[in-house]
């Protein structure tokens, strides 16, 4: 059964002290003496029974019969794995099951911890069991106040205001350049190892999924969200997710044993992962035994679980459900428990969708809002935002789209944002918003080391024509095979559109005198494919300019060729065609902060009337200078 630091999320749970949400002065030792309804594993012995607590169906949890087979000494870093046998009539046929991680485990009526480990593809109903003082020394970690909404520490939205001192930063943060944010490049850092292989065992002992639920998806944008999270052990399952609204007659707060989901997003689209409550203390919870994606301080949306059935597999057992009550947030991310505090409220992006050229689509508006958080946030967006647009205008023919969207930043404006393509054969589907500029804005706002920051909106308009708008670069010829340095060289473009006859362009194309006596090949590629040359940003203001303009016009077509002389980015800025010896001259002898040296060319845009494919490459010899 593959775990899901994401899906574990879900399986939050309660066990936290009622401690000030900043302070968390109590000491592990001392939490421990203070709670007689716990036992150290220490206190544990094979052979000993008891009884856990988890929800078979509904909202109440039931028992299910345990035993002690024994304590793995150091499982984790300085912590333990108790392992138990398990027996209900449910769980004979299920296994282990993926929900039911955080579920809490009892010998003599008191405490041992929480349901949390299994083997993949078990033929046993044997778990292993993260102690519960493990779990209270995450209870035990401070947490920093909530800023503006929070935890991290965020800028005041006023003109003016001081900025407010970062605190902890959570999250799994990309480690690419992050104005080139690349959403699958950073499914692939965060996919860590989560699995432990015991000596001997052929099957890795992994932390029990919890089901990752989700709801208004098409098979296409379900296989997006498979490809996306299957790096992080999360597997998403059709069934249903967050409700966003509280439903009659929910309970109105945690319960030891108690269904937990995490939302992920809700609204037309919905994901959720189902867990189980491990203790509640106070406003405070511990849940799941292992960690989420092991974060540390964050903050995402929780809920009240309902369990509508156990579903029983050979593969992969699991619970399916949906959250029934908006309750608290999930504030601390750690390798024995997730820690939910039920006072506090998560930061949600508010996302909309606005089809146009659907003609006679009964729903053209899909509005949904999305966790703020490093990963998920730009994963679901692109997923929601493709699967909205299949939903609306799935078609089997050429369509030509341009979309434009809007993101608030909190304190910072916003930006506007500019994608367009052309799907041969068929509507985009979720896969095409991956690279979009609007999830590559997302995602590098949301990864940036330079401030905390709180994303407000973000709201997309697509416009479709069902025709193919595209011209492709049959080739490029030279006009004249040598050309004197520091006139212009002329190339003659065939392009060829989806009907009709070719189209022939001249291009004149300035070549410098210091290029005299040498051979320069030109490139010829379409505008969105080539990147503008900035300066790595260093700040968030640089970062939000470099994301709001970094290409090319998508209908233009750009020859480039090397210029000879050097380039640099400082601070910001980019100088360009520098004379030799310069970035020695401009690089500090007492400093490890210089400038940044960079290939340097030159760019000729030519406006064209269509979106072009294709990239060519012709070779120019530059005339020598004759003295």
């Amino acid at each position: 059964m593959r775990s899901s630091p994401l899906i574990i999320a879900a399986a939050l749970g309660g066990l936290l002290a009622p401690l000030p949400l900043l302070l968390g002065s109590a000491q592990a030792d001392d939490g421990i003496a203070a709670r007689p309804d716990v036992l150290s594993v220490d206190q544990l012995a094979p052979g000993m029974k008891g009884y856990g607590l988890t929800v078979f169906e509904g909202t109440t949890p039931d028992k299910f019969e345990v035993e002690i087979i024994g304590v793995l000494k150091n499982f984790q870093p300085r912590q333990d794995l108790i392992l138990i046998k398990t027996k209900h009539p449910r769980l004979d046929a299920a296994k282990v099951v993926a929900g039911m991680s955080g579920s809490p485990i009892y010998i003599g009526g008191k405490m041992i911890g929480a349901y949390a480990y299994g083997w993949t593809f078990g033929s046993e109903p044997v778990a292993g069991v993260t102690p519960i003082r493990n779990m209270l020394d995450e209870l035990a970690r401070p947490l920093p106040k909530w800023i503006n909404g929070w935890p991290l520490g965020v800028p005041s939205a006023k003109p003016g205001a001081k900025q407010a001192k970062a605190g902890v930063d959570g999250g799994l943060r990309y480690a690419g350049r992050i104005d080139r944010y690349d959403l699958e490049a950073h499914a692939r850092e965060v996919a860590r190892g989560r699995s432990v292989t015991l000596p001997g065992a052929k099957s890795p002992l992994t932390p029990v999924a919890t089901p990752l639920l989700v709801g208004g998806l098409s098979g296409s944008a379900l296989g997006v969200a498979e490809r996306l999270l299957a790096p992080l052990g999360l597997e998403p399952v059709q069934a249903g997710g967050g409700s966003g609204a509280a439903e009659a007659g929910a309970p109105p707060s945690y319960v030891d044993g108690g269904a937990i989901g995490v939302e992920l997003i809700s609204g037309d689209v919905s994901a959720m992962g189902l867990g189980t409550v491990t203790r509640v203390e106070g406003n405070r919870l511990v849940a799941f035994g292992h960690p989420m994606m092991q974060s540390g301080v964050t903050a995402l949306p929780t809920s009240v679980g309902k369990v509508l059935w156990f579903l029983a597999s050979d593969m992969r057992s699991f619970k399916i459900g949906y959250g029934v009550r908006p309750l608290g947030a999930l504030v601390n991310d750690r390798q024995a428990a997730i820690v939910v505090d039920s006072n506090q409220k998560a930061p949600v992006i508010p996302v909309t969708m606005k089809v146009k050229g659907a003609e006679g689509a009964p729903f053209t508006t899909w509005s949904f809002k999305v966790a703020h958080e490093k990963f998920m946030t730009p994963s679901f967006m692109a997923i929601a935002l493709g699967n909205a647009l299949q939903a609306t205008a799935a078609e089997r023919q050429d369509v030509s789209w341009m979309a434009k969207s809007h993101l608030v930043i909190q304190g910072h404006g916003a930006l506007d944002l500019e994608d367009f393509g052309v799907a041969v054969g068929g509507t985009p589907e979720a896969g095409d918003f991956i690279r979009s500029n609007l999830v590559r804005a997302v995602g590098g706002l949301m990864n940036n080391s330079f401030a905390p920051l709180i994303i407000e909106r973000a709201d997309m308009t697509i416009e479709l024509r069902y025709a193919r708008d595209i011209l492709r670069l049959r080739g490029a010829e030279l006009l004249e095979p040598e050309v004197e340095a520091g006139k212009s060289a002329r190339l003659r473009l065939t392009l060829v559109p989806y009907a009709g006859a070719a189209i022939q362009k001249i291009v004149s194309v300035p070549i410098p005198r210091h290029l005299a006596g040498q051979t320069v090949t030109l490139e010829l590629a379409p505008g969105y494919t080539k990147p503008l040359d900035v300066a790595a940003p260093e700040t968030l203001e640089a970062l939000i300019r470099n994301l709001e303009s970094s290409t090319y016009p998508p209908k233009s077509l750009v020859v480039s060729y090397a210029a000879g002389a050097g380039a640099l980015a400082y601070n910001g800025h980019v100088a360009r065609d520098l004379p030799p010896g310069a970035f020695d001259a401009l690089r500090p002898t007492s400093s490890s902060v210089a400038p940044e040296a960079f290939r340097s060319e030159t760019r000729l845009v030519v406006p064209l009337p269509e979106f072009m494919t294709g990239q060519d490459t012709v070779v120019l010899t530059v005339k020598p200078v004759l003295r």
